[in-house]
């Protein structure tokens, strides 16, 4: 019996390409949860100037067309940051916050940064059928800071190899 792909488990899914940060709002797809147990929320950004943070924002809607969107409230982050890359940055720094919907820090764009959020599907409004998230990061100001955000979805209901994956934001 073959050993399993961590594959068949997981899907990847590009929430917005490589861009420059400062070029508007960059909002990420929906993606929706019904056939994953949770997904990490992957935002990674490079170099800024200082004092034009990145904010990430978290959203949770019925169906990938975003109906009936709301605040996705979170109160742990976890970050990996460093001065000009995270090459050597092997831990990651756990941060709690207060419950908001939103993450910012104020040296984020004067460093390579790495966040991530753990969304598990029981974290959204189930009782109101909501099943689908989306991250957002606001436009951060008027200098060249890249940026992107990827949605590692995890727990999958149906292990499935990779070519075989129901979508993730066309459901």
């Amino acid at each position: 019996m073959p050993i399993p792909s961590l594959l068949d488990y997981i899907d990847i899914v590009e929430g917005f390409p490589p861009v420059d940060l400062q070029g508007g709002a960059n909002t990420g797809d929906y993606v929706s949860l019904k056939n994953y147990g949770g997904c990490l929320v992957m935002f990674h950004s490079g170099l800024g100037t200082a004092g034009q943070d990145p904010t990430l924002t978290l959203q949770q809607a019925s169906d990938v067309a975003g109906t009936g969107v709301k605040s996705l409230t979170f109160t742990t982050i976890f970050v990996k940051q460093a001065a000009t890359d995270l090459s050597g940055t092997a831990a990651w720094t756990k941060i709690t916050q207060t419950a908001a919907n939103t993450y910012t820090e104020a040296t984020a764009a004067e460093q390579d940064a790495l966040w991530v959020v753990d969304v598990k599907a029981s974290d959204l409004d189930v009782a109101n059928s909501f099943d689908c998230i989306r991250a957002t990061v606001a436009d951060v100001g008027g200098a060249a800071q890249p940026g992107s955000l990827h949605y590692i979805l995890y727990s999958a209901r149906i292990a499935r190899g990779p070519a075989d994956k129901i979508s993730a934001i066309g459901n």
